[in-house]
C-alpha cells in the first residue's frame, strides 16, 4: 500500500507527527487507540471521517517505521 495518499507530516498541524490527511488525527492516537482495545470498527464508528484504508495506511506508515529504526544494544 502506498500510504502517503493517506498519511501526511506538516510541521504546521500537529507539530509535525504523522496524521491522516485532511484531519487532525495523528497516526499515533490510532495506535494508541488499538492498543487499549479499540477495533478497526469502533475507530470507524468514533471517527466517522476516516476511512478503513486510511486506518491499514497507518498501520503500514508504523509498521515501515519500526522496519527502518536503527537498534542499539542495551548494556
Amino acid at each position: 500500500m502506498d500510504y502517503s495518499k493517506y498519511i501526511a507530516r506538516d510541521p504546521n498541524i500537529m507539530l509535525g507527527k504523522p496524521i491522516v490527511k485532511g484531519t487532525r488525527i495523528t497516526v499515533e492516537l490510532l495506535m494508541r487507540k488499538l492498543a487499549g482495545g479499540y477495533s478497526i470498527e469502533k475507530l470507524l464508528e468514533s471517527y466517522p471521517h476516516i476511512s478503513k484504508e486510511q486506518i491499514l495506511a497507518a498501520f503500514e506508515y508504523t509498521a515501515d517505521l519500526i522496519a527502518n529504526e536503527e537498534t542499539r544494544e542495551v548494556a
